[in-house]
């Protein structure tokens, strides 16, 4: 697989699993593998989505942690969608993959209303006009709500789930509030909430979140996860959590 400047393949660890990474661009942490692995239930037969999937790390997590038939990722930056592709055929999995280069709101033609099994989401977590921004380049976009907001993404994901359908999205504790008002306006029932903390001591900086299309009031509260023991270390917790 021939690279660009700036990039390199780096191991998922997982199925002997590679992605191609922009060196000095956007590069996915924790959250999206964490995300991976809360989303859990997939059958063989069923067709996922992944918005603002970036160079596509949900998407190849999920081909070897589930049994999904079809997964798509949508990605709005083209150099990241490209990073995805070609990750996809790095690893031989584009009989199973999709990478859509597209704007998650004119997605109308490529995927119809009610036909998805399940969505996952790692979005942007900063609103527009929040935190430091210096020009709007691709780091900027995948951290900040520049072409697509919290509502846009629910919304999106109502739209093409279909009914009882599984929403799964990780995010930041603090826009837990709007989260769940914009689930329930767009007929997404919270479901299960998990808080991920650094460490002990250390308040929770990651929230991982699964709800149900047009599903019934119930709300499970999963015990916390650890991130890095006293001795800065990953926790047991987390690579059982991460099946490892």
């Amino acid at each position: 697989m021939e690279l660009k400047n700036n990039e390199r393949i780096d191991d998922l660890q997982w199925k002997d699993l590679k992605i191609i990474q922009n060196i000095n661009g956007f590069r996915f942490g924790i959250d999206a593998v964490l995300l991976a692995n809360f989303a859990k239930g997939m059958k063989r037969s069923d067709f996922v989505v992944d918005l603002c999937t970036g160079t596509g790390i949900i998407p190849i997590l999920l081909s070897g942690k589930t049994n999904a038939k079809k997964i798509a990722g949508v990605e709005i930056q083209e150099e990241y969608a490209d990073m995805a592709r070609r990750s996809v055929l790095l690893n031989g999995i584009e009989d199973r993959i999709e990478i859509i280069h597209k704007d998650l709101n004119l997605l109308n033609r490529e995927i119809r209303p009610g036909t998805v099994d399940s969505v996952t989401v790692n979005p942007p977590y900063k609103k527009k006009g929040s935190g430091i921004m210096n020009e709007v380049d691709a780091l900027t976009v995948a951290r900040h709500e520049i072409y697509c907001t919290l509502e846009d993404v629910i919304k999106e994901a109502s739209r093409i789930l279909k009914t009882n359908g599984s929403f799964y999205m990780v995010h930041r504790p603090e826009r837990l509030v709007d989260i769940f008002c914009l689930m329930r306006q767009y007929h997404i029932e919270p479901k299960r909430i998990k808080f991920v903390y650094p460490s002990v001591g250390k308040v929770a900086n990651i929230v991982l979140i699964e709800g149900t299309k047009n599903g019934g009031v119930f709300l499970k509260f999963e015990k916390p996860l650890y991130v890095y023991d006293e001795n800065g270390n990953y926790t047991n917790e987390l690579y059982e959590f991460e099946g490892k």
